[in-house]
């Protein structure tokens, strides 16, 4: 992955400038997640399961909520992050909530190497394999920490809403569905706070569903289910408006196409 470390190491420092953003900010509402509030939502909840006594590794943490919060439900979690501030965060968490979930720094395409042992779950969701060139490697990492009869799941921002400009008003359809060039985009702020005094340089690609279905099988997994789902829980793209059930949707773009997908594979 050498062709691709300078994309990485700006995408880490950039990382590493949201996370004080970030743990502060309305979107993560920390106070409220040590109370008790999980930072799950229905829909891994309800795809993923009971995972009490099951062992899980979270790829792509951040600041290790989701994984803390599946460590609540019994799980034992192994969080990692390419940001060391986001693994910092993590730890902090994870001691102030006397839960027992590691978190490691690490790149993805270094799992392999960092982390030890097979697990029962691998879990990843939200905006991440948009920072990853090539899912080919992606899946077999995710295959080789899997135990037999062991399943992957992620829930993931769906291809068609990467296609768009949102630096742009009104977001203009721009990229391509499949593309394998990379995208840059630079910004001030973040998704949580767009005034936040940063500025955000970011390198990731676009990957069509196809795609992501034929890693996996590559790899040796077999597909339980795809589901494409018309709402969003994060209210993090220009213009969405609230529905009846809590969820978002793009404005006057309701229901025209699904805005994430989730997927169940599991190892043979």
């Amino acid at each position: 992955m050498k062709k691709f470390d300078e994309y990485f190491k700006v995408n880490k420092e950039t990382w590493n400038k949201k996370v004080s953003i970030h743990a502060k900010s309305e979107f993560y509402d920390v106070e409220v997640f040590k109370k008790g509030k999980t930072s799950l939502n229905k829909f891994e909840l309800d795809e993923v399961g009971d995972v009490n006594a099951k062992t899980l590794l979270h790829l792509q943490c951040h600041f290790g909520q989701d994984t803390l919060s599946w460590s609540r439900l019994g799980a034992k979690c192994t969080g990692i992050d390419l940001s060391d501030e986001g693994i910092k965060q993590a730890k902090l968490l994870n001691m102030e909530l006397g839960l027992d979930a590691s978190f490691i720094e690490s790149n993805l395409y270094d799992v392999s190497q960092k982390v030890k042992g097979k697990f029962d779950i691998v879990f990843t969701s939200y905006g991440v394999i948009g920072w990853l060139p090539d899912l080919k490697t992606w899946a077999e990492i995710i295959a080789s920490k899997l135990k037999k009869g062991g399943f992957f799941y992620m829930i993931e921002f769906h291809p068609i809403v990467w296609m768009f400009d949102y630096l742009q008003t009104p977001p203009k359809l721009v990229y391509p569905y499949q593309n394998s060039e990379v995208i840059y985009e630079e910004y001030k702020g973040t998704y949580t706070n767009r005034d936040a005094d940063i500025i955000s340089k970011e390198y990731g690609w676009n990957h069509g569903l196809g795609e992501v279905i034929s890693a996996l099988t590559n790899a040796g997994m077999h597909i339980e289910f795809l589901h494409e789902f018309e709402k969003s829980p994060y209210n993090i793209l220009p213009e969405m408006v609230e529905v009846n059930d809590g969820m978002f949707t793009l404005k006057n773009n309701e229901n025209l196409f699904p805005l994430l997908y989730s997927i169940k594979a599991t190892k043979k």
